[in-house]
């Protein structure tokens, strides 16, 4: 039996969080969320999910600093992280690049688009 892709979902937004959830789950991922940077870094580094989306501006930690922590760590470096973030300028792209974003998809946003993201990050079977 194939189990669904675990992906850490972190916005500090709850409608943002709830639609992003829900539009994953219907897409048959297993989502868990957060609403702040360290409880995003946590459910990573205590599940080891397929993949983390970040939005960049979260309380506690960012969600840039959140993905450069991840790329740190030798036991979740592999974990593909995602920004989905309203920051759109050129700056902000390369920087979230730099902290070692996978990907990075600018508000608002396709859930097609992220779908199609993370099938490419992950493959279709996870991890």
């Amino acid at each position: 039996m194939e189990t669904a892709p675990l992906i850490v979902v972190a916005d500090d937004d709850q409608d943002i969080l709830n639609l992003v959830s829900k539009r994953l789950v219907k897409r048959g991922y297993h989502v868990l969320t957060a609403t702040n940077g360290q409880q995003a870094l946590e459910l990573v580094r205590s599940r080891l999910p397929s993949a983390a989306i970040l939005d960049w501006m979260m309380p506690v930690l960012q969600g840039h600093e959140v993905c450069s922590r991840i790329k740190e760590d030798p036991s979740t470096e592999e974990v593909p992280v995602v920004l989905l973030t309203a920051k759109v300028s050129d700056v902000d792209i390369e920087k979230g690049f730099r902290f070692g974003a996978d990907d990075y998809i600018t508000k608002p946003f396709d859930i097609a688009e992220l779908d199609m993201t993370l099938k490419r990050l992950i493959g279709n079977n996870g991890r």
